[in-house]
């Protein structure tokens, strides 16, 4: 690892193979903290490039716990990161893009670099986090959706997750976590939190056979915020889009500010669902189940996503949804 951190110190990156080897040798708790603190802090001052993310996710993806399903799944899920605290419209937008008939195998753990990530707030519901295949199947078939809490699919990940906590920032780890899905999902709406890893995302999934829309707002969210212009990749190219392109208002922050508590997280969580939640609130989250919804189904153009998603929330199959997924 000393040779590993001179190079990265002096500026150098890691081929895709060397990514890969140092990430399973992380893994298999062969450095110790000092060294794995020092590892993950590098890329918290630099930018990471498309090998070294490549090698890191093909690691990941070799280590984890597969959970493979028979329709086509989808998932829903950011980067975090961004240090915006909104409301948990990934979580928000999985229920919506379910209830709307696209299955979801969602991949989730707990807030990092927020107050609240979508295991705690499932947690605080009282959900049950399994990876026995049969209950998620379960899951599907109840409520076209299931909740894969990553520490439970990646068990080699335990010696780097006391570190991600007291560090209490955003990691390469962020980066990767949309990647490595244990679901192998063939359909992903993925918010991240920079322009530049966007633009890598869209590099690698072009390389997949993956249906991919890659979002990131220009003023710096990992998600579709409202509160200005966004981009998006997807499998046809990229483009940028405002509002008034989704016939959706624009929004202030403080409009869609999250909880600085699990329980008030909850509570906003509940509003929404129960369509008890402020305009731009209710907006932020059919945004981006409609951009979801879009990548699952191209051809039907934003403006049905848009409808598709609206009524979905509105007529309370998104509540129903996440009812039945808490029935056990």
């Amino acid at each position: 690892m000393k040779q590993i951190l001179t190079e990265l110190i002096e500026h150098r990156s890691l081929t895709k193979e060397t990514a890969h080897r140092v990430l399973v040798e992380l893994a298999q708790g062969k450095f110790n903290l000092s060294q794995t603190a020092a590892f993950m802090t590098v890329y918290m001052m630099r930018s990471i490039t498309v090998e070294e993310l490549q090698g890191f996710r093909d690691a990941m993806l070799e280590l984890c716990v597969p959970a493979r399903f028979e329709q086509p799944v989808m998932d829903v899920c950011g980067t975090g990161g961004d240090g915006k605290n909104t409301i948990n419209l990934s979580t928000l937008s999985s229920f919506v893009v379910a209830a709307a008939g696209q299955p979801v195998a969602k991949h989730g753990n707990y807030g990092v670099s927020s107050a609240c990530g979508s295991s705690n707030l499932l947690e605080y519901f009282g959900y049950k986090f399994t990876n026995d295949l049969d209950e998620l199947r379960r899951s599907l078939d109840r409520s076209n959706i299931c909740f894969m809490h990553a520490p439970l699919f990646h068990p080699a990940m335990k010696n780097v997750a006391p570190i991600r906590k007291e560090l209490g920032v955003k990691t390469f780890f962020n980066m990767l976590g949309p990647m490595v899905n244990p679901a192998f999902p063939t359909r992903q709406l993925v918010g991240v939190f920079s322009l530049e890893l966007a633009r890598q995302y869209g590099y690698l999934y072009q390389q997949s056979d993956k249906d991919f829309v890659i979002l990131h707002s220009l003023d710096g969210y990992d998600e579709v915020s409202l509160t200005g212009a966004f981009k998006y990749f997807y499998n046809g190219g990229e483009r940028l889009a405002q509002p008034t392109d989704l016939g959706l208002p624009k929004v202030k922050y403080e409009e869609i500010r999250g909880g600085a508590t699990v329980e008030e997280s909850a509570r906003i969580f509940m509003n929404v669902l129960e369509n008890k939640g402020t305009v731009p609130q209710q907006s932020a989250v059919i945004a981006n189940a409609a951009m979801a919804l879009y990548c699952a189904d191209i051809s039907g153009g934003l403006p049905q996503a848009v409808n598709r998603a609206t009524e979905a929330l509105q007529s309370g199959k998104a509540l129903q949804a996440f009812k039945n997924l808490m029935e056990k």
